[in-house]
């Protein structure tokens, strides 16, 4: 299989200035690959910092020391190093991210969202919207919702939107932190099927699931953080 993502050696370590500058030792040695088509699960006690690998993975978080590399068009990058316009080019066709928190400019309509990836990509706003309806109807998101801002929804229709808007684009790597939270079982198992028709497709994923019964339909293999001297 093809090598996607490559993190090699991450370190990560927080100031705490309101604690007198104490230090979190957060990510020590860390080392993870991930080829296309499977998913890793990430695993450790609650604060070990799985939530923050992915954001380094992402380029939210810079590491202290460390690489990470990003098949991205025929080449690898070094996202630890890359400018700026880089990340945005990366973002923009290569990897998609889901938080556990939908953040969007208020007044915008939840379709227009879910468009937004597709947009950026120069497809038509037709063909946008049409692969945006398919995937809102796959949520279970009421077409009544389609034109209302999703700062007004419930945590579980924010999820679903969110969803669609990472999942709209068949991104060869995907970051996904508690995808799952805040949906009903019904839901659960829809996301659950959209993710593994993304691996078939080869993306490479990476996430975090506290549910066991979604880590256990998704994982190819498990990452404990814990055991990569985690502090």
């Amino acid at each position: 299989m093809e090598i996607r993502l490559q993190a090699v050696d991450i370190h990560k370590t927080f100031i705490l200035h309101l604690q007198g500058g104490k230090r979190l030792n957060v990510l020590k040695r860390v080392d993870l690959t991930v080829e296309a088509g499977e998913c890793v699960a990430l695993t450790g006690p609650s604060g070990i910092g799985k939530s923050t690998f992915l954001k380094i993975l992402y380029g939210n978080y810079k590491p202290d020391s460390g690489r990470v590399l990003i098949y991205h068009l025929g080449q690898w990058i070094n996202t630890v190093e890359a400018e700026p316009y880089q990340i945005l080019d990366i973002r923009r066709s290569t990897i998609g991210y889901v938080s556990q928190f939908l953040r969007v400019i208020p007044r915008v309509p939840a379709i227009e969202i879910v468009m937004e990836p597709l947009q950026r990509l120069g497809l038509s706003v037709q063909e946008c919207r049409v692969r945006a309806e398919e995937l809102l109807r796959r949520l279970n998101l009421s077409e009544s919702l389609w034109t209302v801002s999703p700062t007004t929804f419930s945590g579980g229709e924010q999820q679903r939107v969110n969803l669609a808007r990472s999942l709209i684009y068949p991104y060869s790597i995907l970051l996904l932190d508690e995808p799952t939270a805040s949906l009903d079982e019904k839901n659960r198992a829809i996301v659950v099927q959209l993710i593994q028709e993304a691996k078939r497709r080869g993306t490479a994923v990476v996430g975090v699931f506290h549910d066991r019964t979604v880590r256990e339909a998704l994982a190819t293999r498990y990452f404990n953080l814990s055991m990569e001297e985690s502090g």
